[in-house]
């Protein structure tokens, strides 16, 4: 499994610890993800290309390093918009662009119903962005949008993980890193994350009587 966990960490610990917490209302909800989604973004991208420039300091000049690789965020709708935040302050240069996935919960299958990808890629690196790696399906199918838009380096990042998504998403695409601040135990036969924090949309956007 090509899995990077950022939850060794005593802040990506905590947060987590109050994400799961039935109590926490969605306005913390929601600073929490923007708050996790930072963290993990500084370990997903520890290995972004970068190139010498010259700049003038207020002394001298001298060389420095800057991002050279195009990037893209790619929030999976609606629960990886609050990814996005956090993701986008630290990768302020990156093109933004939405996938609209949703699981049937009866299937348990991804259900595309919004793509306004450009014909082209734009960028040949994405960051697809969702909190919860769960059965895979949606994950794996926004890769395989994403493979035919021309990207050809893609990383998942994701607040929790269950072994069964992660092992779903790395047999059907084993070139993608998945990166997330926890793995959890089991899937429940709903296709939920146990111990996990419930619907991570509902939760953040306070719709806990609608299903995502």
């Amino acid at each position: 499994m090509v899995v990077k966990l950022a939850s060794g960490h005593p802040l990506v610990q905590d947060k987590i610890s109050r994400l799961r917490e039935t109590s926490t209302p969605s306005e913390e909800f929601r600073r929490l993800v923007k708050e996790l989604s930072l963290l993990l973004g500084v370990e997903a991208t520890q290995d972004l290309e970068t190139t010498g420039v010259e700049v003038t300091t207020p002394l001298t000049t001298c060389t420095t390093q800057r991002i050279s690789t195009s990037l893209a965020l790619v929030p999976i709708l609606r629960a990886g918009l609050g990814m996005l935040e956090g993701l986008s302050y630290l990768l302020p240069q990156a093109e933004i662009w939405h996938l609209g996935l949703y699981r049937d919960e009866e299937s348990l299958q991804p259900v595309e119903y919004y793509n306004k990808l450009p014909q082209g890629a734009a960028t040949k690196s994405a960051y697809l962005l969702d909190p919860m790696l769960a059965t895979g399906g949606s994950a794996i199918a926004a890769v395989d949008v994403l493979k035919k838009w021309g990207c050809s380096h893609i990383r998942f990042l994701g607040i929790l993980g269950a072994p069964e998504g992660v092992e779903a998403l790395e047999k059907a695409h084993p070139d993608v890193e998945i990166h997330l601040c926890a793995l959890d135990s089991h899937l429940n036969e709903l296709g939920y994350i146990v111990p996990g924090l419930g619907d991570a949309g509902d939760r953040q956007f306070n719709t806990l009587s609608h299903s995502e």
